[in-house]
């Protein structure tokens, strides 16, 4: 099931982004908090309202990293039956978490262990839910004033429930995973940021499902307190039950209001 969001309305209005950020006054550690809510209503030909949030929270101290992002997308379509009545349709409802502890080792501070939670609950794919619990070893490979590059690799274990149908009954099932990520990002200018985030989750046996994810995304900034960006995400599963496609794929620009 591959999700494609048309920006051809009427009325459009744009996902909009607003972030809180606060510092602790301790000089040891340091917070961060951002929200993030937007919303994309279309009318015309076709009509739909969707709803995106989004929760992150970043704590640093001594030699811990640790980071939580939260994100929920809804989108409601009109639909018309038989005798022509309107109403409007769930087709799209997802959620997911996001969380990870870093402890840095050694002299050079570049390299870290790492901790990785993760869960996704999506009511129109071809699972109820999928979660992954890794731990490994990362390092920071590359570092400028422009260009950044993290990356870490482990073991861990998903556990994948897949979607009734009518013909399948739900079924789960775990296995055993390398997880391997990496997240890239260059500045062009004080203008212009460019970020690739890949993440691998490979099942140890074969035919059992392993999870490929990739989000791009260039922001600009507009003025000091407005940036727009744009974000392409693709979510691939090697194993699916029938009348469910392999890739799902997201677009969006969205504003981000900083305060």
């Amino acid at each position: 099931m591959v999700r494609n969001y048309t920006l051809t309305a009427l009325c459009l209005l744009p996902l909009v982004s607003y972030t809180v950020s606060a510092e602790g006054t301790d000089k040891e550690s340091a917070f961060t908090a951002s929200a993030e809510l937007g919303f994309l209503y279309k009318t015309g030909n076709t009509k739909s309202a969707d709803v995106k949030a989004g929760f992150n929270v970043k704590h640093e101290k001594d030699k811990w990293r640790t980071s939580v992002a939260f994100n929920v997308l809804a989108k409601k379509t009109e639909t018309k039956d038989e005798a022509g009545n309107k109403s409007y349709e769930s087709t799209d409802n997802k959620w997911d978490i996001l969380t990870q502890t870093n402890y840095t080792v050694g002299a050079s501070d570049k390299n870290y262990l790492y901790g990785n939670l993760a869960f996704e609950q999506d009511k129109f794919s071809g699972f109820e839910s999928q979660s992954s619990l890794s731990a490994g070893w990362g390092r920071q490979w590359y570092k400028t004033k422009s260009s950044s590059l993290f990356a870490d690799i482990g073991p861990g274990v998903k556990y994948d429930v897949t979607r009734a149908t009518d013909t399948t009954p739900s079924t789960s099932s775990s296995s055993l995973i390398i997880q391997a990520q990496a997240t890239y990002t260059h500045k062009f200018n004080e203008f212009v940021e460019f970020k690739q985030y890949l993440v691998a989750k490979q099942a140890t046996k074969s035919g059992e499902n392993s999870v490929y994810k990739s989000e791009t995304s260039i922001t600009a900034k507009l003025i000091d307190a407005l940036q727009l960006k744009f974000a392409i995400r693709l979510d691939y599963d090697t194993e699916v039950e029938d009348n469910f496609e392999n890739t799902n794929s997201e677009t969006s620009m969205t504003l981000i209001y900083s305060f």
